[in-house]
């Protein structure tokens, strides 16, 4: 059996940068125990199974997978999928805008295709989110010391640390400069010391509303226990914490605000994430997420019977 897979990069409009997905545009009739392999196999961030349950030119099945787990929901695979499925030919484009429903595990997601010449440019999908807010914070002493950064270099004048969960927990931290974001190494024996651990947050989302690229607004970076010291993983998870966080604020006036989060630099696969939310004032925040793909590689694979 061959099948067909494609890798595309995504939140980018440049090769070499964002986040690298592999998709799997028909999956039909692969067993879990195949994808499990291939995505191991491929060991990228997720890997994209499609599946085709209804005769329709709008809706697919999509099943998600890291190197080690089936993920309920993941946000880049949205991105990636659409544009693929546009790319390949699987899904019929529309001139202007294409609509398409992608049902995960989680449930079914509305995105928009965006389509020029006849080829997909730009997705978006949207979201609506609930959010716990907790204002509790370790001290500017300790957040300095396992962020490895001066306790001055932390933004108390137009936001403040706090922890936000939409389901995962948060640390979310501002911080004055796009350099501080960039240089800060987190020391997981000075997080150990502090009372950071009883936040029950694992992963801390530091940002700087300050930023070098005229495409984006802020630039921000995850750092945590579990993540690797010079590693600088994906954002798009924290995404729906971090708009709920910007909410949290009174000075975030009500309405809908649109804004764009980047992530690494020109030297590590910068990723810009385009956000809109509509801020009503209520414990539900609608949002919408979009990004640029661009296809770096596709092939076949040769499966044994």
């Amino acid at each position: 059996m061959k099948i067909n897979y494609y890798i595309a990069d995504v939140f980018t409009k440049q090769l070499f940068n964002g986040a690298q997905i592999a998709v799997f545009p028909n999956a039909d009739g692969l067993s879990d125990a195949t994808m499990k392999l291939l995505a191991r196999e491929l060991n990228l961030s997720e890997t994209v199974f499609v599946f085709h349950p209804e005769q329709s030119d709008s809706k697919r099945k999509m099943r998600v997978f890291s190197p080690k787990k089936e993920l309920d929901f993941a946000g880049h695979p949205i991105i990636a999928t659409a544009y693929i499925l546009g790319l390949c030919g699987d899904i019929p484009l529309i001139e202007g805008i294409t609509p398409i429903v992608l049902e995960q595990n989680a449930g079914a997601i509305n995105a928009n295709i965006s389509v020029a010449d006849g080829k997909p440019t730009f997705v978006q999908f949207a979201r609506t989110v609930v959010s716990i807010v907790d204002r509790f914070a370790p001290t500017d002493e300790e957040l300095a010391s396992f962020l490895g950064i001066k306790q001055s270099e932390l933004d108390h004048k137009k936001y403040s640390p706090r922890l936000v969960s939409c389901g995962f927990p948060y640390l979310i931290v501002p911080v004055w400069s796009y350099e501080t974001v960039r240089q800060a190494k987190f020391n997981s024996a000075a997080w150990s010391q502090s009372i950071a651990p009883q936040t029950a947050a694992q992963e801390i989302l530091l940002f700087a509303h300050k930023t070098p690229f005229t495409d984006s607004d802020f630039n921000a970076r995850l750092l945590g226990p579990h993540i690797g010291l010079y590693d600088d993983p994906p954002i798009g998870s924290a995404m729906p914490a971090f708009a709920s966080y910007l909410c949290s604020f009174e000075h975030t006036r009500k309405g809908t605000h649109v804004f764009a989060v980047d992530r690494g630099d020109a030297n590590s696969r910068r990723s810009v994430i385009n956000l809109e939310m509509d801020n009503k004032g209520h414990e539900s925040l609608p949002l919408r997420v979009g990004g640029a793909a661009v296809l770096f590689a596709q092939g076949t694979i040769d499966l044994p019977d």
